[in-house]
């Protein structure tokens, strides 16, 4: 199974959700696109415990943290949905993307697009900010209108519940896990964290 770490926007915390599931599941984990530095894929590794995840190369690696078609174009580089192909794995998959559903990638495609072609689900990272209802309910519909599987969304921050509450009773989507703030994220909270989303992925939190 190929899952798809999405997000409302830009460092809502699609990493740390990544290398929780990545535990959870004792899945491989790749980042097809990475802008800027630190490498995600180092994170996440540095944070999964398991022996078994195997971490794949990126497609692309740009330099600029920038949406990927700015830091491309910025070394000369055009990205394709061509130039993805799924690694071959015996284990469940965690593909992480870049910034939210809408980021583009060239001058005509987007995640959106890169989701479809890769994913079998998307779990949608959400932090429960001023106006995250709207950045939530919108991502949902959008991938919805493309047919894609969302398998729930996880919460990340400080709880909001009104927020929260619209947001599953309008979309329809479960709660896969609320990630409190935490000071200190290492593999011991990341493990705890991926105990408790092995418990919720059939059920809402």
């Amino acid at each position: 199974m190929n899952y798809f770490i999405t997000g409302i926007g830009t460092d809502v915390g699609k990493t740390v959700v990544s290398a929780i599931l990545v535990e959870a599941l004792g899945a491989d984990y790749w980042k097809p696109v990475q802008c800027g530095l630190p490498r995600d894929t180092e994170v996440v590794a540095g944070l999964v415990s398991n022996k078994n995840s195997v971490f794949h190369q990126e497609r692309h690696l740009l330099k600029e943290p920038a949406s990927p078609h700015q830091a491309a174009s910025l070394q000369g580089v055009e990205i394709s949905l061509n130039d993805f192909m799924v690694p071959g794995t015996n284990h469940d998959l965690v593909i992480e993307g870049a910034g939210g559903i809408m980021v583009p990638l060239n001058q005509e495609e987007f995640m959106l697009d890169l989701i479809e072609k890769l994913a079998d689900k998307v779990v949608l990272v959400s932090s429960l900010y001023l106006g995250s209802i709207n950045h939530s309910l919108l991502s949902i519909e959008v991938l919805k209108a493309r047919g894609i599987d969302i398998s729930g969304i996880i919460f990340n921050g400080p709880s909001n519940p009104h927020s929260q509450r619209i947001i599953q009773s309008y979309s329809g989507s479960k709660c896969l896990l609320h990630l409190e703030p935490a000071n200190n994220i290492d593999s011991q909270i990341i493990k705890k964290w991926a105990q408790a989303l092995k418990k919720n992925l059939e059920l809402n939190c």
